[in-house]
């Protein structure tokens, strides 16, 4: 796609946003389909994106079978191919699921993907993986993908993993630990960031009808577990909500999330009380989530540890407030598709804040905003960030809009119909 400016709207809108199925759960539910329910599972509402695409390639190449008819997919079969050469595009959720996943299984496997991902840490589990007997190596030895696993499945066993770099890292080990033949024990070493997907994984293996327990940093699988569900329906995505959430704050519009609650199995569904703590209306509803712009946004000092993938969100909106936003406790977001600290930094400095970085933060002062060229350095959330700074200051341009097709294709189509009539729905 050619570069895209963004322009501002003209009035505040009034909107029902549906966003696309969550990343998070359809790649999960596609390992947990691939794992635990031979028979066939059928999946609602599931993202179309290339992060889902690559694991569905994947699944396809390992032998599964995959049928696709939209939003819907059906998966049944189990891995019948046990050597195979997988791509993982830049997907850190489809490499580390699958590095955990066949390591269980069994097999001799390469999984490789973009120039990026090749930077992107993944150590970790490979040293976790290997305490239960698995041969799991970084190719090149810096700790980074590509990866090979040569391994004959796991039996049993205890391992410990950190979980100071990913979360995923842990729920890839989760997932994974059912199709074990004996009992598996998953120690946690040191602090945990992220810990909302965590707990998303557990709730989703208790829905799924598999046994895991969990006590004091530690998560007990028995061993040969099965799936009990027949079909399953993803929520919303709640990161994808955060834009237009944080839309209606910024213009004073009021736009309503549909089918997205407290009780979401997304921590990021929380990032509507940020919003909230800055000025924001914010209503919790049977119909979903509703955020209204008051016309005031004051600063504030937030953890976003438990949240990171709506840190940039905020940083845009933290543009239009009255005094400085601090976030912290997000370093590990240095790991991403980016290294989301810095870009962030270096693209709201473009538009006329004032910003401190630091190695797990950053300070966001609001200074006289103005238009500039953004580097979206292949990132699908700072391309979906900072549009939100076009909606209100002209000359906004966004390079490689394209970009965000990762997790949510139609982004910037839906943007444009917030300039609708009022009560016109993104579709």
């Amino acid at each position: 796609m050619n570069d895209i400016e963004i322009v501002p709207l003209t009035r505040a809108p009034r909107a029902t946003a549906r966003v696309p199925g969550s990343k998070s759960i359809t790649n999960r539910a596609f390992v947990l389909a691939a794992l635990t329910r031979p028979q066939g599972v059928t999946l609602r509402n599931v993202l179309e994106s290339e992060d889902t695409q690559v694991m569905t390639d994947a699944l396809r190449v390992l032998g599964l079978t995959v049928e696709s008819e939209g939003t819907t997919a059906r998966i049944a079969s189990m891995i019948s191919n046990r050597r195979a050469d997988l791509f993982v595009g830049n997907s850190g959720t489809t490499v580390r699921f699958l590095t955990a996943m066949l390591a269980f299984a069994g097999g001799r496997y390469r999984l490789d993907g973009v120039a990026r991902m090749r930077e992107r840490p993944i150590q970790d589990l490979l040293d976790a993986l290997t305490q239960l007997g698995v041969e799991a190596r970084s190719e090149a030895g810096n700790g980074c993908p590509p990866v090979v696993i040569d391994s004959s499945g796991v039996t049993s066993g205890t391992l410990r993993v950190r979980g100071d770099v990913s979360s995923q890292f842990l729920s890839g080990l989760i997932m994974a630990a059912p199709c074990a033949s004996g009992e598996v024990v998953i120690e946690l070493d040191g602090p945990l960031v992220s810990v909302p997907y965590v707990t998303m994984t557990v709730e989703m293996m208790r829905q799924w009808g598999l046994r895991i327990d969990t006590e004091d940093g530690r998560y007990r699988s028995p061993g040969r577990q099965s799936a009990t569900i027949d079909e399953y329906v993803i929520e919303p995505d709640a990161s994808a909500a955060s834009y237009f959430l944080a839309a209606a704050a910024i213009t004073g519009g009021r736009i309503t999330v549909p089918d997205l609650g407290r009780d979401s199995l997304q921590g990021d569904a929380a990032f509507a009380e940020v919003l909230g703590r800055m000025g924001a209306g914010v209503e919790y509803h049977a119909g979903g989530i509703t955020v209204e712009g008051t016309g005031t946004l004051r600063g504030i000092d937030v953890d976003m540890n438990a949240i990171s993938d709506t840190v940039m969100t905020l940083g845009a909106v933290a543009c239009f407030a009255d005094g400085p936003t601090t976030i912290r406790s997000v370093g590990h977001i240095r790991h991403k598709e980016t290294d989301r600290l810095s870009a962030m930094a270096t693209e709201l400095r473009k538009v006329g804040a004032t910003v401190e970085e630091w190695p797990d933060g950053m300070r966001i002062t609001p200074g006289p905003l103005r238009g500039a060229s953004i580097a979206t350095y292949d990132d699908h959330r700072m391309a979906m960030s900072m549009a939100l700074v076009g909606l209100r200051v002209p000359g906004v341009i966004i390079q490689n809009p394209g970009c965000v097709a990762k997790t949510y294709p139609a982004f910037f189509a839906d943007l444009e119909r917030l300039r609708g009539t009022p009560g016109e729905r993104p579709a």
